[in-house]
């Protein structure tokens, strides 16, 4: 029997400029749900999710009061959070906005982008298919967001970066534990790597069809 995908173990971020220790824990309950181990329907309390990921209640409680503004759960009170579902009709509309955004900005980047800043990339894209490979879904998504918008991040509109961000936090990809399981996470992961070496390349065409090729992947790793 395959293994049970592996849960991230949330840590803090500590010294420099980077996010904080409850911005730590929001990303990664984020990944939870968006990777779909937290289902639909269902209501956790903040100590049970502090426990499930190895930190105390409290940054948890904030975390998620955190994602009831950004209507990824409701409060159920004396409960704790219940996760919000996402109709198909919805996940459609993300991938037809993504597409109309990511497709022709990633192409651009192909004749624009500083070869050193797409290089930089590389980790992130590596970490997507290492994480495949372990069946850890939330270092998954992790690393496929911080691939993806500093990709993004190369055409230099913050704004365009911000909507295509709040769309991946409002989706869900129900299929990546059943891909996680029969193997197959892997193909769709390693199109990242993929991409940067056709960015690298400067093959505007290759790009548009890996893009292209990928999103679909996404919408289809979106069905329940």
């Amino acid at each position: 029997m395959p293994a049970a995908p592996q849960h991230s173990p949330v840590l803090p971020t500590l010294g420099g400029r980077g996010p904080s220790y409850r911005e730590r824990v929001a990303d990664a309950l984020r990944a939870a749900l968006i990777a779909g181990e937290l289902r639909p329907g269902e209501v956790h309390s903040a100590p049970a999710l502090a426990t499930r990921f190895g930190v105390s209640a409290t940054p948890v409680r904030e975390a998620m009061l955190d994602l009831v503004k950004e209507g990824l759960v409701d409060t159920v009170p004396n409960k704790g959070f219940r996760v919000t579902a996402v109709s198909e009709a919805q996940l459609d509309e993300y991938t037809h906005i993504r597409a109309l955004i990511e497709i022709p900005t990633t192409v651009q980047l192909a004749a624009t982008a500083d070869p050193v800043a797409l290089e930089a990339l590389r980790p992130d894209a590596e970490a997507i298919v290492t994480s495949a490979a372990a069946g850890d879904l939330i270092a998954y998504v992790e690393a496929d967001l911080r691939f993806h918008l500093g990709l993004l991040a190369l055409a230099g509109n913050a704004h365009l970066v911000d909507v295509v961000r709040d769309l991946r936090r409002r989706s869900r990809l129900y299929g990546l534990t059943a891909l996680a399981e029969q193997g197959r996470l892997q193909a769709s992961a390693e199109e990242h790597v993929e991409l940067l070496d056709a960015l690298l390349a400067r093959d505007g065409a290759a790009v548009r069809e890996v893009m292209t090729r990928h999103l679909g992947h996404v919408r289809g790793l979106w069905a329940k």
